[in-house]
């Protein structure tokens, strides 16, 4: 009789920032441009094994009432480049960046997705964005032309295009161990090009793409063309139902289950025991929504100027208004009308202050508790199809993952949920994805 191989979980690190995820109070909290940070965090990341390390993307600083908002963080480096950098202290970590398709070119960014690949012997990927918002288009040349009913075609087309240019050298051969360049064209409804690709075909043959998005286009896309989904949701019944839908997606591309990893983003908190944790969690979130972050949360949903309210004292009487553009470079609330209605009923229910109601509504930590519970309640989510792996959200930067590689990775990996080595050295390898098929 033979036994099915026990089900791996996959995790990524992501490193924080732009938000108010992180806790700056924290006299722990260290610099979000150094690279000693990004460093940190990738070693500790390899150092338990880790698919990847997550970079995301910042175009333009948010602003609020037509001022930066100086809450966030105030600048980003640019991913490919911190990631090349890593790609020398690092050994088989893979190595992903958030690289918008709006506003950018396929050969370009072919090439610095390619030279990642080399340099790193086979560890980058690509989390593949869209942008429709003309605000962050004001930066580049194009401004917000884009509508965004055609941010996924574009999206799409720039996607096979790079595939394209991947695939367009030679396969290596006795004497031309690089294989050689073949000419290339293009032309698309986005893009009309051709020449020749200056990069050979790279370890993985394509990087890994990674999407992100909860959005049923999103979804398609993905199942479409992607390796990755970057995606989130609160509980474990939600998640089946991502990925029942998701996976389900596939076959029409020819695609199987298994072609497509589910990682939604997490946080984690950790104590000796899960009452401890719990208080930790609640010390956090108030860190977090500190005042200054309760009524800027408020206003966001209002969309006016609330600050002459007290952060401690009851929500505002007055009604949203729905066509306000208040804050710049942040998703816009759909329905702010029925938003702040849920808010104020649930400030009455409990008796809630406005930043008590914030802390209520926005975003909380994922899994809390011991290593012992949060390692079972991950197990969990995997053994029952809500997810294939993690990408882990610390609320310290660069430490904050620390704890979980040496708590909760050991757990993980006496139940024979995580491995305990590397098996391979390219990112694909990690995934337990199959090398691409070279098209053309």
């Amino acid at each position: 009789m033979t036994t099915q191989r026990r089900r791996r979980m996959h995790l990524a690190a992501h490193f924080p920032g732009v938000n108010s995820t992180t806790v700056w109070t924290d006299p722990r909290s260290r610099s979000q441009i150094d690279f000693s940070s990004f460093e940190w965090l990738a070693r500790t990341a390899e150092r338990g094994k880790f698919d990847f390390f997550f970079l995301a993307e910042g175009l333009r600083l948010r602003e609020h009432k037509g001022l930066i908002h100086d809450l966030d963080v105030v600048g980003r480096p640019e991913s490919l480049t911190v990631l090349n950098a890593l790609a020398a202290v690092t050994d088989r970590l893979g190595l992903a960046a958030t690289v918008n398709a709006t506003f950018n070119e396929p050969y370009e960014l072919a090439r610095r997705l390619a030279t990642l690949d080399h340099l790193s012997e086979g560890r980058a990927a690509w989390n593949v964005v869209t942008s429709s918002d003309a605000f962050t288009g004001e930066n580049f040349r194009r401004g917000g032309f884009l509508d965004r009913a055609d941010r996924y075609t574009r999206a799409a087309e720039f996607l096979a295009t790079a595939r394209e240019l991947w695939d367009s050298w030679t396969p290596p051969r006795p004497g031309v161990p690089y294989g050689a360049p073949r000419p290339f064209a293009h032309l698309g409804q986005h893009f009309g090009i051709e020449g020749e690709f200056t990069v050979p075909r790279s370890p993985q043959g394509h990087p890994v793409v990674i999407q992100a998005g909860d959005s049923d286009e999103g979804r398609e896309f993905a199942a479409s063309a992607a390796d990755v989904i970057f995606t989130r949701h609160g509980t474990l019944e939600a998640g089946r139902a991502f990925y029942s839908d998701t996976k389900a997606r596939l076959a029409k591309y020819g695609r199987d289950p298994d072609d497509l990893k589910i990682m939604p983003g997490v946080t984690f908190v950790l104590g000796d025991t899960d009452a401890e944790a719990r208080e930790r969690a609640a010390e956090i979130r108030r860190q977090q929504v500190s005042p200054q972050n309760a009524i800027l949360a408020l206003e966001q949903v209002w969309g006016r100027d609330l600050s002459a309210y007290d952060p401690d004292g009851p929500l505002p009487d007055i009604d949203p208004d729905p066509d306000s553009a208040l804050a710049q470079g942040r998703v816009k609330i759909a329905d702010p009308l029925t938003v702040a209605a849920k808010w104020r009923a649930l400030s009455e229910e409990k008796g809630l202050s406005i930043r008590e109601t914030v802390i209520e509504t926005t975003t909380r930590q994922s899994f809390i508790g011991s290593p012992e519970t949060v390692a079972d309640t991950l197990d969990t989510f995997v053994r029952s199809d809500a997810a294939d792996g993690f990408i882990l959200v610390p609320h310290l930067t660069p430490g904050g993952l620390d704890d979980f590689v040496d708590r909760v990775v050991p757990l993980l990996q006496e139940r024979g949920a995580f491995r305990t080595e590397y098996e391979g050295a390219t990112l694909r390898s990690h995934l337990g994805l199959a090398d691409p098929v070279r098209e053309g």
